[in-house]
């Protein structure tokens, strides 16, 4: 298969920009493809080097990272699964907890014997690492998922060795740095051109500064998408937790930003409340700083979780867009 030729195509009918790096990019991927799922036997006896079986798409926001791969992974014809990491270890946390009692056989063990039943090859967008608990257990999870020969990509803002940098314990993450940099490929996709943004498709929905003006808009938005519809309470519960939607109107949902992220939630519970909405209001967004550094932590979850199941957002904030973006690269 030619990713390259299929990805031209694409771009022109989509009528999107043909950009050399992001060409680069796809060659890079079309040589991850044959080198992992070429079936010339003769071809792979002969090899003289081990296959890796990751990609790790590096890149700042908006440079195409997450558009390249879903490009990659839709047009892939074997068993896969494209899931947000949080979610991943979402899953993996709870199977442990219900595999506790197994003493025949490690419980990671069978968490990956049974990944690689089903998938050949697993999707991460917008990987980072941000808890301890995660940061334990990655090294001897990967560890297990590569040793099944289990492919996986990722898409990421960091680069691998500057991933959990600063983190609690960081010692004890970096044999996973370690595995991930010797069994993955590191393309780093570097565009001038941030792509959310260079054609106003997010920047009439990011309101700064507050004021009187930017709070009409926000307002006036908000009114004409809830119109005729009828202002509900909405309870979701998160394993015992509820949390309570005030400003809830048939799946659209308005907070202030200290509803949800001055709170102790965290990736379960913002899941559940995408998956109970189909378009988000945020008040307030505050200028971030080491006083607030955890609600800024909070906010880049909650985002890249929204982000990844496409819930549209408009928000008011005290600084400007370009601002929060340099403050978190």
């Amino acid at each position: 298969m030619n990713f390259k030729n299929l990805f031209i195509d694409y771009c022109k009918t989509k009528g999107f920009e043909i950009n050399q790096n992001q060409i680069k990019t796809i060659e890079t991927l079309n040589d991850f493809y044959h080198d992992n799922f070429n079936h010339n036997l003769l071809l792979n006896f002969f090899k003289k080097k081990k296959n890796k079986l990751g990609f790790y798409l590096q890149g700042d926001v908006g440079v195409g990272k997450t558009m390249i791969l879903n490009f990659f992974y839709d047009n892939l014809k074997l068993t896969r699964q494209r899931l947000h990491f949080n979610e991943f270890m979402i899953n993996f946390h709870d199977f442990i907890f219900q595999n506790k009692s197994n003493k025949k056989e490690g419980s990671i063990d069978i968490f990956v014997k049974n990944l690689k039943q089903k998938y050949k090859l697993i999707y991460f967008d917008e990987f980072q690492v941000t808890n301890i608990v995660d940061a334990m257990i990655l090294g001897k999870l990967f560890k297990k998922i590569f040793e099944k020969d289990i492919k996986v990509i990722f898409s990421s803002n960091i680069v691998i060795n500057d991933l959990y940098k600063d983190g609690l314990q960081r010692d004890q993450f970096t044999p996973f740095l370690k595995i991930l940099e010797d069994n993955c490929y590191e393309k780093n996709l570097l565009i001038e051109d941030d792509y959310r943004t260079s054609r106003n498709i997010n920047l009439e929905r990011f309101l700064s500064p507050i004021n009187q003006s930017t709070n009409f808009i926000f307002n006036k938005f908000f009114r004409k998408i809830t119109k005729g519809k009828v202002k509900k309470i909405k309870m979701v519960e998160v394993k015992g937790r509820k949390i309570i939607l005030e400003n809830f109107y048939n799946g659209v949902a308005k907070f202030h930003f200290d509803e949800l992220c001055n709170k102790n939630l965290g990736s379960e519970d913002y899941i559940k409340i995408a998956d109970n909405c189909n378009f988000v209001f945020i008040d307030n967004l505050p200028i971030f700083n080491d006083d607030n550094s955890n609600q800024q932590q909070r906010f880049i979850t909650l985002i890249d979780i929204f982000y990844e199941k496409k819930i549209p957002l408009m928000i008011t904030s005290q600084v400007d867009l370009d601002l929060i973006k340099s403050s978190k690269s």
